[in-house]
């Protein structure tokens, strides 16, 4: 859980609370709830045959979203600089001044 560190200004903000964030989440559970019940009810035109499967477009969503997660860490290996990258750049080139000394 979360330290009970208060910020330096004294102010209690919504998310500060336990409760008003399991409210959040609360509603958030009952908005999935009610929205893979309606995958139930709403007519769609379907072109695929796995289009009919009940809840397919949470289940596509979710799949989609961890292989994006899943590919943004590989890429991280790639992408990743040091942290020091800017800085030791800046330090390697020898600045020059305008009047040529």
């Amino acid at each position: 859980m979360a330290s009970k560190k208060k910020n330096p200004s004294g102010k209690t903000y919504f998310f500060d609370k336990q409760e008003n964030i399991n409210l959040v989440l609360r509603v958030f559970y009952v908005l999935c709830a009610l929205l893979f019940a309606a995958d139930f009810v709403i007519n769609r035109e379907i072109y695929h045959s796995w289009e009919k499967l009940p809840g397919f477009y949470a289940i596509f969503g979710f799949v989609a979203c961890v292989l994006l997660v899943l590919a943004a860490t590989q890429m991280r290996k790639v992408l990743m600089r040091d942290e020091d990258y800017y800085t030791k750049q800046e330090d390697a080139k020898p600045t020059k001044k305008k009047d040529g000394k």
